[in-house]
C-alpha cells in the first residue's frame, strides 16, 4: 500500500451506497485519526460500468472499496489476488489497492466467526443465498450439523446449495413458502436478504415460533428495530442485528488497512453513537 500522505479515498460500491451508513461511520473516525483520508459512496447499479470502476480503484489516491449487493461477486472476480475466505465464498466486500494490483477479503466472514462465536448449530436455516448468506455459511461450516437454504431465486439457492455440499456440509434448499416451518426447528436463523430495511417489512422468516435454543443474525441495519428483531426479542430469543455485524466488519478491516488499534476503538464509539440517534 502507498504511503498515508500519498492515499486519501475509501468508498463504498454497491446499488445503493449512498443510503449505506459506512460514510457517516467512517468519516468522523479518520477525521479524529487526522489522516487525510476521506470515505465515499459510490452508487454503481447491476449493470453499471464495472471495467471502469476497477479503473477508478487503481487510482494512485485509492486505499480500498468496501463492497455490497449485488457486486460481491464481481469483487472476488476482478480481484488480483484473494484471501481463503474469499477462494472459498466467491465473494469479497473489501478491495485494497496494492500498487497495481486489487487484493480481496471477506470481513463478513471474519465478522460473522467473532459474533456467533464456536457454538455448535444443530440446524441453520440462511434466507438469502446471496454475499451475506456466503458469509455466514462459511462463518459456520465447521459448527453445524444439517443447513437449509431459501430464496426466492431458485438459480441462487442451487448456486449456494452447490458451495455447501463442496464444503462437505448436510445442506438442501428447500422453497420460500418452506421457511417458516424450517424456522421452527432451526437453532440459527440468519437474514441475508434486504427484509427489515422498511419499517414496514414482516418478520424474514414469517413470525413463526422459534426453538428456545435459536440465534437470530439479522444482517439488515436499519433506523428502525427490525420486525425480525423485535419478533425473537419478544421470545426471548438472542439476536445478533446488523449493527452488530457493522461494527465487527470494520473493525476487522483496520488491519487490512494498514491503521492503529486506536480505529478500532474509535468505529466502536462512533457506532455507538450512531445508533443512539437512529
Amino acid at each position: 500500500m502507498e504511503p498515508h500522505s500519498l492515499t486519501s479515498r475509501l468508498v463504498l460500491i454497491g446499488s445503493a451506497a449512498s443510503q449505506a451508513m459506512s460514510p457517516a461511520l467512517w468519516n468522523p473516525v479518520l477525521a479524529r485519526l487526522g489522516n487525510g483520508w476521506r470515505y465515499e459512496a459510490w452508487d454503481v447499479p447491476p449493470d453499471g460500468d464495472l471495467a471502469q470502476v476497477r479503473k477508478d480503484l487503481l487510482g494512485p489516491d485509492m486505499v480500498a472499496a468496501n463492497v455490497t449487493m449485488p457486486h460481491k461477486h464481481w469483487a472476488a472476480e476482478t480481484a488480483d489476488a484473494a484471501d481463503e475466505s474469499v477462494r472459498l465464498s466467491g465473494a469479497c466486500n473489501l478491495l485494497v489497492r496494492a500498487g497495481e494490483r486489487l487484493e480481496a477479503h471477506n470481513t463478513d466472514i471474519t465478522a460473522a466467526r467473532k459474533l456467533l462465536g464456536p457454538t455448535y448449530q444443530r440446524h441453520a436455516l440462511l434466507l438469502g443465498a446471496g454475499g451475506a448468506a456466503r458469509a455466514a455459511l462459511i462463518s459456520i461450516r465447521d459448527n453445524v450439523g444439517a443447513v437449509s437454504i431459501a430464496d426466492r431465486d431458485p438459480h441462487a439457492s442451487a448456486e449456494l446449495l452447490e458451495l455447501a455440499r463442496e464444503l462437505g456440509l448436510d445442506a438442501h434448499a428447500i422453497m420460500w413458502e418452506q421457511a417458516r416451518d424450517a424456522a421452527a426447528d432451526a437453532s440459527l436463523i440468519v437474514n441475508a436478504t434486504p427484509i427489515g430495511k422498511q419499517a414496514s417489512d414482516p418478520a424474514a422468516w414469517g413470525g413463526a415460533a422459534l426453538a428456545p435454543d435459536a440465534v437470530l443474525y439479522d444482517f439488515v441495519y436499519a433506523r428502525h428495530t427490525t420486525a425480525s428483531v423485535a419478533c425473537a426479542d419478544a421470545m426471548g430469543i438472542r439476536c445478533i442485528d446488523g449493527w452488530d455485524h457493522l461494527r465487527e466488519q470494520a473493525v476487522a478491516m483496520v488491519p487490512l488497512l494498514g491503521l492503529d488499534g486506536e480505529a478500532g476503538a474509535l468505529l466502536q464509539e462512533t457506532l455507538i453513537g450512531l445508533r443512539d440517534v437512529h
